[in-house]
């Protein structure tokens, strides 16, 4: 994969914060490489990237597609309890470029009895410029489309899930006309009004745009834990990497599925080494617990799963992998 050194635009710590309601430094990539970005290796390799995948799960047709990526620079913060040489091995034995860590966006959708339900809404093009167009061509290119889908079902609250739900400069709804289903506990914390106590400064300006949208829509539901979002479709709460981050379990006859977002993030460093710690995750504790506890119901009840942060296809199986585990893509 090509290092884009000359054209990167890295923006700072402050606006890194407006994007992600992170701490750090968020690099963009140019337009030029948009199609380049997802995965690679440390000698260069520049594979196509899918737009999209198609399948199903007994009767459930899937679809996941690509959102874009963002190529992180190396920080010693990223990972709590790793270096970053230990992370570039990790990339590496993954067979993924160590110049960077690669983490790429990926929707999916189902369509049960006809109708569409989308698992988050993408980047909405306001993360970083390789993401958003993307999400918007490849739902075309899958022949989904974006007007008919009938249920959006939030995961959590970080900016590339729900940045895709509301335009760019006024906030106003991208899908009008869909149910918006959400985590009651997600929606309970970041619309508290004492978040902002609880929050580093740097965080407020996403608490306040979440206020100003999701804590006001006519059209958002809130949901507890088992609650069923849609025919076969029901919440599997996995909170930790956010106070409400729920993983849904999808089920069809004796097929299932399990989307499970940022349960971690890229398979090579977080599924691999389940204890490592992200500071992406609010309780990185709790997020390890659940990580492993919902990796082993996946390989007990042989689940298909997807995830958000995986890579293209998006979709596959996970197995034990020494002291950790592994995500075989499917075919």
């Amino acid at each position: 994969m090509a290092i884009l050194s000359r054209r990167n635009l890295v923006v700072s710590a402050g606006a890194a914060a407006a994007a992600f309601g992170l701490d750090g430094q968020l690099e963009f990539i140019a337009p030029a490489n948009a199609q380049k970005a997802a995965a690679g290796s440390a000698s260069g390799a520049e594979p196509k990237i899918q737009s999209f995948k198609r399948f199903k799960v007994g009767d459930v047709e899937v679809t996941t597609i690509y959102d874009g990526v963002w190529e992180k620079a190396h920080d010693a913060a990223f990972i709590k309890n790793a270096s970053v040489e230990d992370t570039k091995k990790a990339l590496v034995a993954g067979k993924l470029t160590d110049a960077h860590v690669p983490i790429p966006f990926t929707v999916t959708v189902v369509k049960v009895k006809g109708k569409y339900v989308m698992f988050d809404a993408g980047t909405g093009g306001q993360v970083q410029p390789t993401a958003g167009l993307l999400m918007s061509q490849n739902m075309k290119a899958a022949g989904i489309d974006p007007a008919k889908i009938s249920t959006i079902v939030v995961t959590h609250y970080h900016p590339d899930h729900i940045f895709g739900l509301m335009a760019k400069d006024t906030n106003a709804q991208v899908f009008p006309n869909a149910e918006i289903i959400v985590p009651a506990a997600e929606q309970k914390f970041w619309n508290d009004p004492a978040v902002f106590t609880k929050l580093p400064e740097a965080r407020h300006g996403l608490a306040k745009r979440v206020q100003a949208t999701l804590g006001v829509w006519k059209n958002v539901k809130q949901i507890e834990d088992g609650a069923e979002v849609a025919p076969g479709i029901k919440a599997v709460s996995s909170h930790g990497h956010t106070p409400g981050h729920t993983c849904y379990l999808v089920s069809s006859g004796k097929k299932q599925m399990m989307v499970l977002s940022d349960l971690a993030n890229v398979p090579a460093l977080f599924l691999k080494n389940p204890g490592w710690h992200a500071f992406f995750d609010a309780d990185a504790s709790m997020a390890e617990a659940t990580r492993r506890k919902l990796m082993d119901r996946a390989i007990a009840d042989k689940l298909i799963v997807t995830g958000y942060h995986f890579g293209m296809p998006g979709a596959g199986t996970i197995a034990k992998d020494g002291t950790g585990y592994v995500f075989k893509p499917i075919a």
